[in-house]
Formats: structure tokens, C-alpha cells, sequence
């Protein structure tokens, strides 16, 4: 048997496997170690994911509870919403501040994502807004309280004016009628009405004389007096009626009668009076065409009422009168 250096081809054989079985040893190993990792990355990326989940719906449990929070805080504004213009109106400060803080709170609920250091400050601003009405509350409770005894006030003073209404108008009407009666028993009295028939002469001299075709003027003269009337200057109308029994007037003026409405009237005699006094009047009327045959009566009226009425004949006369 001959010696050489190549490897024989049992020995190149063995030398083959050894390889192939290093190859696959290597390759299994990678295999384990990959597996390996893919099992930890799995394992890591679940407890990632599953993290991230308890994360999600930590915060998603306290938006809940913000949101109920935040309702439970509308509730009690709601509560007060019949608050009457009156408290309105001075709550209107705390009215606004609310609104503000309201908002913002809003604005982070409305948020899909909302980020717990968002809802953290929504936590406080819910609080901060609980305490704003709870102050509020107290607010509402005082002013509720001053209204109430305002109330009171009011209805004791509407009861007291009410009261004083009654009297007020009973006094009225005792006065009106006290008026009334002072008003009529400071009605003048006429008395001693005289009326004379005048003719007046060529040379102005002056006659009596009762034929109605040479009287010229009716001169009237009367008394007026009341103890209680007080002392100032009234207007006595005076109507003169002739024998066809129409007034004579004249002018278109008129006066008020309690009795017979307005009535047109012969004469105003502006008069001067003193309480308890008599004064004596005296005017002379004229019809502006001569006298006929008749009657002609004068009646005279202060404050409305017939105080005094006389009539005085006037004759035809003869042929020579």
C-alpha cells in the first residue's frame, strides 16, 4: 500500500456532514435566538398595546366622570334658572364669570382626544365653578330672603295705602259734599226788589211814570246778602222778560244755570260783597226800542240759582197821557 497527502474519499465524505451539520447547528440556533425575539417582541409589544389600552380607558373613565361632574354642576345652575329679573340682574357679574368657566370647560369634553392633563384641568375648573355656585347658592338665598321681606313690606304698605285710599276717598266725597253745601248756602238772597219805570225829559229831569209809551229806562234796584259768603267780588245776571214773556238780551253771551242749562241775559252786574253784610244794587236797563204794554219781569242769578224775581205792569195809557 502506497502513502499519499490527498484525503481519501471516506475521509472527504465525513469531512462533508461534519460541514453540513455545523451549517444546520448554526442556522437552528439563529432560528431559536430569532424566535426568541419575535416571542419577547411580542410579549412586549401586548403589554405595550396593553398598556396603552388600561391607558385609554383610564382616561376615557375620567372624562366620564368629569362629564358627570360638569352635568351635575349645570343641574344645580339649572336649579336657579327661575331667579326673578330683580336677582338676575345683580347675580349678572357671577353670571359671567360662570359662562366663562363654563366654556372652557366645554371646550375640553367636546375634545375626541382629550389628554388627562386637559381633563386634570377641567377637574379644576368644575371645582372652581362648584364654588362659584355654591357662592351663588348663598347669593340667591340672601336676596331671596330680602325680596321675601321686601314682599312683606310692600304688601303692608299696599294694605296701609290701600287703607288710606278708602279713607282718603271717603274723606274725598264728605269734602265734596261738605263743598256742595257750602257752595249753595253761599248763594246770595235778593230781597227788596224794586223795579221803576223812568221817563226821562228833554231837559234830562228825570219822572216816574208807568205808561209804556213814555217810559224810557226800567230802573231796578235790590238787596243781596249771606252770612256766610266770603268777602270778594261775584257777578249777578240779570234777565229782563218782556210782556211776550222771551228774554231780552243784550248780546249773544251766556250763563249756566243749575236748573235750565245756559241762558242769555240782560245784564252782569259785577258786585262786591263783605261776610254778613247787605249790599245794595242798582242798575238801569234799556231794550234799545220802546217799552209796550205788559208785564215786564226782572230775575236775577248768582252761582247758577234763581235768587230773586219782581214784574212791574206798564199801562197802555189814555189818549192824552
Amino acid at each position: 500500500m502506497s502513502e499519499t497527502n490527498f484525503p481519501t474519499p471516506a475521509a472527504n465524505v465525513k469531512a462533508g456532514k461534519n460541514y453540513k451539520n455545523i451549517i444546520i447547528g448554526v442556522l437552528a440556533a439563529g432560528l431559536i435566538a430569532v424566535s426568541g425575539y419575535l416571542i419577547y417582541a411580542m410579549n412586549d409589544s401586548s403589554q405595550t398595546i396593553q398598556q396603552q389600552e388600561t391607558q385609554i380607558a383610564k382616561v376615557s373613565a375620567e372624562k366620564s366622570d368629569v362629564q358627570t361632574s360638569f352635568d351635575a354642576s349645570l343641574a344645580r345652575l339649572d336649579s336657579m334658572s327661575t331667579i326673578n329679573t330683580g336677582l338676575q340682574t345683580e347675580l349678572a357679574e357671577k353670571n359671567n364669570e360662570i359662562a366663562k368657566v363654563k366654556s372652557e370647560i366645554r371646550s375640553i369634553l367636546n375634545k375626541k382626544n382629550a389628554t388627562a392633563s386637559e381633563l386634570s384641568r377641567a377637574k379644576t375648573l368644575i371645582a372652581s365653578l362648584n364654588q362659584k355656585i355654591s357662592s351663588m347658592e348663598e347669593d340667591v338665598a340672601r336676596l331671596t330672603q330680602e325680596n321675601q321681606l321686601l314682599s312683606n313690606d310692600n304688601l303692608v304698605l299696599k294694605q296701609e295705602k290701600e287703607s288710606l285710599t278708602q279713607n282718603l276717598t271717603a274723606t274725598t266725597a264728605v269734602k265734596q259734599e261738605l263743598e256742595k253745601k257750602v257752595d249753595i248756602a253761599s248763594t246770595l238772597h235778593a230781597s227788596n226788589i224794586s223795579i221803576t219805570p223812568i221817563n226821562v225829559k228833554k231837559s234830562g229831569k228825570e219822572k216816574v211814570s208807568t205808561t209804556a209809551k213814555r217810559v224810557d229806562k226800567l230802573l231796578v234796584s235790590f238787596v243781596v246778602d249771606n252770612r256766610i259768603i266770603e268777602t270778594g267780588s261775584t257777578d249777578l245776571y240779570v234777565l229782563v222778560i218782556g210782556p211776550d214773556g222771551k228774554a231780552i238780551s243784550t248780546g249773544p253771551e251766556t250763563f249756566s244755570t243749575r236748573t235750565n242749562g245756559d241762558l242769555s241775559y240782560t245784564a252782569k252786574v259785577p258786585v262786591d260783597l263783605e261776610t254778613a253784610k247787605k249790599k245794595n244794587v242798582e242798575f238801569a236797563f234799556s231794550p234799545g226800542a220802546d217799552f209796550v204794554q205788559g208785564s215786564y219781569t226782572v230775575q236775577i242769578y248768582q252761582n247758577g240759582f234763581l235768587i230773586g224775581q219782581s214784574s212791574r205792569e206798564l199801562k197802555k195809557g189814555g189818549l192824552f197821557s
